[in-house]
C-alpha cells in the first residue's frame, strides 16, 4: 500500500498548490491514500469547512489538525459531522470532533489514522503517550486488521517526537511530525518496521519565516511595537511531505521517501 502525507498547509499559496497538484500526485505516484495536515490553511490560522470540502474534492482522504484547529469558529459544528477531519486525540474529554478514525480505500484497504499533540513547549494537554497507548492496536497493523496505521504527532520538540516514534515502533506504518514547518532529513525505518520522520515540513512559501511574511515576523523578533500581525507569505509554495510503501502482509513500512514539489526548496520526487 502506498500513502502520501503532506505537512501543514499554510495560507492561500499552500492550499492552491495542494489543490493543483493533488490529481497529478495521486495518478503519477499511484497513491492509495492521502493525508494532509490542514491546521494553518485559513490565512495561517485554522481551517474552514469550505477549505476542507475543496481538499476532499481534490483527492485528499483525511485532514489532521493541531494547536490551531479551533481558530475558525465555524469548524466547531463542522468537525462533529465530518469524520475525515481530525483534531488531536489528547484534547480533553468533551472537545468537538475526534482524534482518530478508520477509513477504507477504493480497493477496500483499512487505514487507521491517529492525530496527537505533543506537550513540550506546547499547550498542556493530556499525555500523548497515554492517548496513543489506549488507541494504538497491540501489534503490527496487518496482525490486527489494518493495512496502514498512521500517527501525526503535532509538536515542537524533536526529542518528544522521536520518543513517540520509538514508542509506536512496530505498531504503526508511519509516525510523522507536523507543526515546525521545516522538513527534517531523518526519514527512516525504525527497528520494528515503522517509517519515521520528525517533521514533514509545510505546504507553503519557504521564502518566509516558517510560512509567514518575513518582515512582520522579523519585527516581532526585533521587539518593535506595536506587535505586528502575522500573515502568510504569498510567493510560490513548495509541497513538502513523505511517501510510504508498506508490506501487504504486515502493514509495516518497506520504504519511506521525501516529496518536495515547487517553490524554493530543492525538488524531491519518490522513485516508484
Amino acid at each position: 500500500m502506498r500513502v502520501l502525507f503532506l505537512g501543514d498547509i499554510v495560507g492561500r499559496p499552500g492550499r492552491e498548490a495542494v489543490l493543483r497538484e493533488m490529481p497529478r500526485l495521486r495518478d503519477e505516484l499511484a497513491l492509495d491514500f492521502v493525508v494532509v495536515n490542514g491546521e494553518n490553511a485559513a490565512h495561517g490560522f485554522g481551517i474552514t469547512p469550505g477549505m476542507c470540502d475543496d481538499l476532499f474534492d481534490a483527492g485528499v482522504d483525511v485532514i489532521t489538525g493541531g494547536n490551531h484547529s479551533w481558530d475558525k469558529q465555524e469548524i466547531l459544528d463542522y468537525i462533529d459531522g465530518e469524520p475525515r477531519l481530525l483534531r488531536p486525540l489528547n484534547f480533553p474529554s468533551g472537545t468537538p470532533g475526534k482524534g482518530t478514525g478508520v477509513y477504507e480505500t477504493a480497493r477496500g484497504e483499512r487505514v487507521l489514522i491517529l492525530n496527537v499533540m505533543c506537550r513540550l513547549f506546547m499547550e498542556p494537554l493530556d499525555d500523548p503517550f497515554d492517548a496513543l497507548e489506549r488507541s494504538l492496536p497491540p501489534g503490527a497493523p496487518g496482525e490486527v486488521g489494518f493495512d496502514f496505521v498512521l500517527v501525526d504527532m503535532h509538536g515542537e520538540a524533536t526529542s518528544e517526537k522521536m520518543g513517540i516514534g520509538h514508542f509506536c515502533d512496530g505498531r504503526a506504518s508511519l509516525v510523522v511530525g507536523t507543526h515546525t514547518h521545516v522538513p527534517t532529513a531523518d526519514h527512516r525505518i525504525l527497528d520494528g518496521g515503522t517509517a519515521y520522520q520528525t517533521d514533514a515540513g509545510m505546504c507553503g512559501d519557504y521564502n518566509s519565516i516558517i510560512g509567514m511574511a518575513t518582515q512582520p515576523a522579523l519585527d516581532r523578533f526585533l521587539g518593535r511595537l506595536p506587535k505586528p500581525r502575522l500573515k502568510p507569505a504569498e510567493g510560490e509554495a513548495s509541497l513538502s511531505g513523505t511517501v510510504v510503501e508498506t508490506d501487504d502482509k504486515t502493514g509495516l513500512a518497506k520504504t519511506i521517501r521525501p516529496l518536495r514539489v515547487g517553490g524554493s526548496l530543492s525538488a524531491a520526487w519518490p522513485k516508484i
